[in-house]
């Protein structure tokens, strides 16, 4: 991170606002003025693409489009492509919950409403700007904007299930679909164009703050996505489109089964042939819209645990090697420093640090793991904690501070006694009775000498397990639901936040 500071993580979905989820528009702009109230300088984010299975940002429909559901419609409003009535009926449901499915479809309608008017009424430098943003992002956006279209024509079934000249990408059968749809595609691309300026806009608050955006850039894309059914040869598919071998991690202390992730796996050669052009193209399209960015999975650019596509779980499996330093070389060539940080987590091997550290890539330490018997334990000890560090009290993947303290052994391969073990060593390593183990830990991150310490806003709100955002390896329920109240965010809680920055330098 290369400089002492302190943020916090929360998803823009998270954020307060009208209409079901949260979004770029004043909602996000007042939590930025909230953030820096509160002496933080760092704001993480998770993956901003339009989501697909399962709502995870890790299962995006495109590595390179914005997530139509950020769209903020007041902004649109005010900018005159909508009106108030358009901004009624929405399926606001309860407040501490996105409706993620309901927003998007009501949000969707509207969008295409404003892409309408804007083709009708638009001023020819409005029109112009649209043109060059759309020529500007032509490599990605084309495909995008079609993909989407069709899966929506095709009543959002996966891609490989789509009529075969389509499925298979055939010139004359995509030609003939963008003449059928051209207004369809163009409202796509009005959606995009609207993300990108509202998020431009954000981004530009949080530099005038002092705030820098750490995104998050998932190492391997969904089967059902643009990114697959554009460069199917990138990715180890059978002749039919189908995934051969599928991600994700083996048995490990947390999961007897693992995690069957499902996403294809890459075809490393083929995309070293290729000039490595897919992986410089999503770099620099993230770095287009943060400052810094987490490597999600950096172990499986040294090494992939490869699980037969039929298998129902990731025990069945193999370690296969990644492209190690010979991406991140063609990516240095191609875009210079590569303001990266490294998500260490999981079966890390001597090989993953050595690669980590010959690319100068800081690590992150969890301070949930640190007083078990996770292997990774006793590297996340603040005692052992080195400057380039990011250190949370957990991520988006782990429960609450609060949820973890007052939890038991549910949902891992730990049994009660080791609970009661893990418990009692980080009373006495904290030096706390265990009242307010959320300002304990979150005042343990910030004395780290770590460069960096992010702390989810669950953990300052002090929530329990209600606020989970995520739990790994399952789908539904209320994953990525997970919505702050207006009023929580309170000048209160901002100057204890800010009192522990000063503190400690940060």
């Amino acid at each position: 991170m290369r400089d002492r500071r302190s943020g916090v993580l929360l998803h823009p979905t998270s954020l307060p606002g009208p209409h079901g989820a949260g979004d770029l528009g004043a909602g996000a702009h007042r939590f930025a003025g909230w953030l820096a109230e509160a002496g933080q300088r760092l704001w993480q984010i998770l993956p901003l693409s339009p989501t697909g299975f399962g709502d995870s940002p890790y299962q995006a429909l495109s590595s390179f489009a914005g997530n139509p559901l950020l769209v903020s419609l007041e902004v649109l409003r005010n900018e005159g492509w909508l009106d108030d009535r358009d901004l009624s009926g929405a399926p606001a449901g309860d407040p501490e919950r996105a409706e993620l499915h309901a927003a998007l479809a009501w949000k969707r309608r509207r969008l295409a409403r404003a892409a309408r008017r804007f083709a009708e009424g638009a001023s020819r430098e409005q029109a112009a700007e649209l043109e060059d943003f759309r020529a500007r992002e032509a490599e990605w956006l084309e495909d995008w904007a079609l993909f989407a279209v069709l899966k929506d024509v095709h009543g959002g079934v996966p891609w490989i299930r789509w009529p075969a000249p389509l499925a298979r990408r055939d010139p004359a059968a995509l030609d003939a679909a963008r003449a059928r749809h051209a207004a369809e595609v163009f409202a796509e691309v009005f959606a995009q164009h609207a993300f990108f300026r509202q998020w431009g806009a954000l981004r530009a608050r949080c530099r005038a703050l002092g705030i820098a955006l750490l995104g998050d850039l998932p190492i391997y894309v969904a089967h059902d996505s643009a990114d697959v059914w554009a460069r199917r040869d990138l990715f180890r598919l059978d002749a039919g489109g189908e995934p051969l071998v599928v991600a994700g991690v083996p048995p490990d202390y947390f999961s007897a089964t693992g995690q069957r992730w499902g996403n294809p796996l890459y075809d490393w050669d083929a995309v070293a042939r290729d000039g490595w052009r897919f992986w410089i193209a999503r770099v620099r399209a993230t770095l287009a819209l943060v400052d810094r960015i987490r490597l999600d999975h950096f172990r499986g650019f040294e090494a992939s645990w490869e699980i037969p596509a039929a298998a129902a779980t990731a025990e069945q499996g193999q370690w296969l090697p990644g492209p190690g330093a010979a991406l991140f070389e063609a990516l240095q060539r191609a875009l210079g420093e590569l303001p990266f940080v490294a998500e260490n987590l999981g079966v890390i091997t001597p090989e993953v640090e050595a690669l980590r550290r010959r690319l100068g890539l800081p690590g992150m330490a969890i301070l949930q793991f640190a007083f078990g018997n996770d292997p990774q334990a006793p590297a996340f000890r603040p005692h052992n904690h080195a400057r380039d560090l990011v250190v949370y009290t957990g991520t988006h993947d782990n429960d609450t501070a609060l949820g973890w303290w007052e939890g038991g052994p549910e949902g891992s391969v730990r049994t009660a006694a080791d609970v009661a073990r893990e418990k009692s060593f980080a009373r006495e390593y904290l030096a706390t009775d265990g009242r307010e183990m959320n300002w304990t830990l979150i005042r343990t991150a910030f004395a780290s000498v770590a460069d960096a310490a992010v702390v989810p806003l669950q953990d300052v709100l002090g929530l329990g397990s209600a606020g989970r955002m995520n739990r790994p390896a399952t789908t539904g329920g209320d994953n990525w639901r997970w919505r702050v109240r207006e009023e929580a965010l309170t000048p209160a809680l901002a100057a204890r936040l800010a009192r522990l920055a000063v503190l400690y330098g940060r």
